[in-house]
Parts: structure tokens; sequence; C-alpha cells
């Protein structure tokens, strides 16, 4: 059994090999990307069992993707590959602070190749969490059915329903945005959102306002991520109030909310405190954002415990 499924697009992500405006930078490494992957990487080297609902191309960046994350232990065998679309790109133009831009080209999405009946049921039976993010829906209206029918089963199925609204507004407007994500938050059981992103799909960027107003709509889990700033959670009547953990070095912030993420499932499915399930996910982030590239930052649960001093760690 799965502890997590999720859905969504992987790209082959270029990482600058020098700093400063990607026009000027002449040399990119090749790397594997997408928000909801890196999540799957992240609960699979945490211990947890992953499983990833996609399609790539049938081409040699697909096979690489596919390749990558079934060494990572992810199980692929919801994964297709397909003909007759490229699998997507992304660039990325990273600054001197860490800072990143990316730059997508996914017009012609692999995962347009995949319909609402295409999910195959007794996967879900066998899973505890189903995870979306909004960056999946952003891609196109397919893709929105796609989500609804997941959702559909999840709930059909007793699965909880984690969310990360993931907004990118290289994909779509803000407009559009709060339109489509709006109609999936009555259905999330587990809310991992930045307050900017919540600002825009429910009019609220105070973290108090917007565990209030998500608790109403019967969401029982919720996470606000604050960056630098730690984060604030909810659950079960408690409100706690996390503060950030400083990272030996900020050197990418592409990732860290999905290491972010996976922390506070594996906190759920580990029936663990808030209190100690916020402070293992802001560990989480601050170690991603140490390490150049989308998932390579990602630890691993004997790392996690070396930083926060469980276990000696050492060195040589």
């Amino acid at each position: 059994m799965n502890d997590v499924i999720t859905i969504g697009e992987a790209m082959i992500a270029f990482s600058p090999q020098s700093t400063g405006p990607m026009k000027f930078v002449n040399m990119f490494e090749k790397k594997v990307g997408g928000a909801e992957l890196n999540l799957a990487i992240g609960c699979s080297r945490l211990g947890l069992k992953a499983g990833y609902i996609s399609r790539l191309g049938n081409d040699e960046f697909g096979k690489y993707i596919y390749n990558f994350a079934r060494g990572e232990g992810v199980d692929m065998s919801q994964v297709q590959l397909v003909d007759g679309y490229p699998t997507s790109l992304n660039f990325k133009e990273i600054m001197d602070d860490g800072n990143v831009r990316t730059f997508y080209y996914r017009d012609k999405s692999p995962t347009l190749a995949m319909h609402p009946e295409d999910l195959d049921e007794d996967y879900f039976k066998d899973a505890k969490i189903l995870h979306i993010t909004g960056i999946y829906p952003a891609i196109g209206e397919i893709q929105i059915d796609v989500i609804h029918k997941a959702i559909e089963l999840a709930k059909k199925n007793n699965l909880l329903i984690s969310f990360d609204p993931n907004i990118r507004l290289r994909m779509w407007s803000k407009e559009e945005a709060s339109q489509v994500l709006a109609e999936v938050l009555p259905h999330v059981d587990i809310l991992l959102a930045g307050d900017e992103e919540m600002d825009i799909i429910i009019g609220e960027k105070d973290s108090k306002a917007i565990i209030e107003k998500t608790k109403e709509m019967g969401i029982s889990y919720i996470a606000v991520k604050q960056g630098e700033n730690g984060s604030v959670g909810y659950y079960n009547g408690a409100t706690v109030e996390a503060p950030p953990v400083k990272a030996s070095k900020v050197v990418d912030t592409v990732g860290a909310g999905d290491g972010f993420n996976a922390g506070v499932l594996y906190g759920i499915l580990n029936k663990w405190p808030l209190e100690k399930t916020l402070h293992f996910a802001n560990t989480i982030g601050s170690m991603v954002v140490s390490v150049v590239g989308d998932n390579e930052g990602l630890p691993y649960y004997e790392d996690v415990q070396g930083k926060l001093g469980e276990i000696e760690r050492i060195e040589r």
C-alpha cells in the first residue's frame, strides 16, 4: 500500500551553472523537476511509500525522468510514456541571493494525453493520502477534469486529500487560479499553503484569518507556510506558531515547499503532535534551500535526525 499518491507533471529542469540573468548564462545542467514528483521523492526519502500518476513524453527526457523516479523508490506503475507529446522543460534563473525565476516550455504537455477515465480506482483504494497541487490544473481544462475525478475517487475510498495551491502566475491569471482552486478547497482535509497564495484564493493573507476561514470550510489540518518566518498550523483545536529553522546557506529556494509538505505528511501519518510536525517540516525546508536543484536537497530521514540533533553524525 502507498502512503501517499500524487498527480502531476514532471519536467526536465535545466539548472544554470552560474548565477545571474539567464540571458547571460551559457551552461545548464539537466535535472528532474515538478512539484508533485518532488513531493513523492521527498516522502520516499523519509521512508514513506509514494506513488505518482502522470504521463511523460516517449522520448529520452521522459525515459530519464521515469528511471530517475524509480531509482528514488517512487512507484511509477501509473505513469505512461506517450508518443506525440514532448516531455516538458523548464529553465531556471538563480540570482546570488538564492531567488529563482522559472521559464516554462510545456505547451504540449504529455499530461494532455491523460483523461479522467484513465485513473485506476484500485490504485486509490490502496493508498492513504492523495496529494494535489494547483500546478496541474493550471496546465489546461483536461487537467482540471482529472483533478476533480481524482478527488471523487479519493473521497469514495476514504483517502485524506492534501492540497498545496502552488500558484504559478506564469501559467494562469490570479482570477483563473482563484476560480478553479476555490472549488477544490471544500474537498480538502490537509491544507499546505503559502499566505500569498491564500490571499489570491480566499482574499486573506493573515495566517490566523486563513485558518479561521478554511476551518469553516471543513479543513481539519492547516499549515500556513511563511518561508523564512517559519509556519503556523492548526489541528484539533490547537494553533501553533513554529519558528523558522535557520538554513546553513540559501542557494536555491525551489523545492523547499515540497520538502515542507513531505515533512507534514510524514508527521500526520505517524500521528505526531502538531508542534513536532511543523518543526520537522520547517527543518526540511531549511535543508532544501541549501542545495541547488529541485529535489537534490530533499533529505533522508536520518539526515533530518542529524540536523535536529537526535542522532550523532560522524563525518569522518
